[in-house]
């Protein structure tokens, strides 16, 4: 069973709501208050001196008269719902301890498309990420174009962080899988995923494949559910496809099976455009199909930046998905410590009043 509140509230469920059915009781609870109330009064006019009557009568009469009763009331509607143990959807602070942002910085990324380039606009959108985030998030920073490499270790030192994204340095060719599988060796660096011990095999199908002879072998590691794991997540932005490096749907799979969720950002156009860098003419295309197959493989999402307001808004939204998660919890508790309050106030005001509970 479940209550539907109105719009912007949790909707509520129960644990145990065969205990709803004690909402019955309360209209009885209703007139019984009615019945007393009646009493009272049939037994007022046995008072010898009708002026009497009339001051004992007035001093409960108005609002005063039932409020205590209808603050009761709710208290108890509130504590049979906490007996029921309610729980809802609501938004926590995240476990997420470590992020991983692998951007890309490869010579497309000059592009003027997005102002003043795509590359400023990145590393100003990335800026305003950390600073949002909370202090004891870890992040660390992947830089790739033709290879790819760790340009931070994950750390809580900001200054360290913007330092590295404002000495980005434009290089050749886009490696997107390589991207993933660094970004795997900085969250998990006692898993024998490093950059001296990676190969690539070229197979008759045209695919890149990794090698890592030190890595555990496929029998020893136990792939766990896409994006189960919440302590760390990766955020990959590029403006290209992939054009060297490892397959990225591979490197995605790795990810998967280790639970980490990899968020894909996209920046540039989907059309397609020719970029000169350092006396090359180079056509770029973002690859905006593999993106979305490499976040649909690590339960995560891809998004599309436009403009630089735009990927400053998929950042802001990444910020607060990954420090913000809604889990479904059980809040008895709140429930309870209400009903608690209310009834003390009933009998509170009583006393006031009328020198009695109730």
């Amino acid at each position: 069973m479940n209550l539907t509140w109105p719009d912007g509230l949790p909707q509520l469920d129960f644990l145990w709501p065969q205990l709803l059915w004690l909402l019955s009781a309360l209209p009885l609870l209703v007139l019984l208050y009615q019945w007393v109330q009646r009493r009272r009064k049939k037994l007022a006019v046995r008072y010898a001196s009708l002026s009497l009557v009339k001051e004992a009568l007035g001093r409960r009469s108005g609002w005063r008269r039932h409020l205590p009763a209808l603050l009761l009331l709710a208290a108890l509607t509130i504590l049979v719902l906490a007996g029921a143990r309610p729980i809802a959807v609501i938004a926590l602070p995240s476990n997420q301890q470590t992020i991983i942002l692998a951007i890309d910085v490869s010579g497309s990324m000059r592009a003027p498309d997005v102002e003043p380039n795509r590359l400023v606009a990145a590393q100003d959108a990335a800026k305003a990420f950390l600073r949002e985030l909370p202090r004891g998030v870890k992040v660390g920073i992947v830089a790739f174009a033709g290879s790819a490499q760790v340009a931070q270790q994950p750390t809580v030192n900001r200054e360290d962080l913007v330092n590295v994204i404002n000495r980005f340095q434009l290089q050749r060719a886009t490696a997107t899988g390589n991207a993933i599988v660094i970004s795997l060796a900085a969250l998990f660096p006692d898993a024998g995923i490093e950059l001296r011990q990676l190969s690539f095999e070229r197979t008759g199908g045209g695919a890149d494949r990794l090698l890592n002879q030190s890595a555990p072998k496929q029998d020893e590691f136990i792939p766990v559910p896409p994006g189960s794991y919440t302590s760390a997540a990766i955020i990959m932005l590029t403006d290209g496809q992939r054009t060297t490096g490892v397959d990225p749907l591979e490197a995605a799979q790795m990810a998967a099976d280790r639970g980490v969720k990899v968020y894909t950002v996209g920046i540039g156009t989907v059309e397609g455009e020719t970029i000169g860098f350092e006396g090359w003419s180079m056509r770029v295309r973002l690859d905006e199909d593999t993106l979305k197959q490499i976040a649909d493989k690590t339960a995560a999402e891809y998004y599309y930046a436009g403009t630089a307001q735009d990927l400053k808004k998929v950042y802001e939204s990444l910020g607060s998905r990954l420090t913000l998660e809604k889990k479904e919890t059980e809040i008895t508790a709140l429930f309870a410590l209400a009903g608690a309050l209310l009834a003390l106030l009933a009998a509170g005001l009583s006393l006031l009043w009328f020198g009695r509970i109730l």
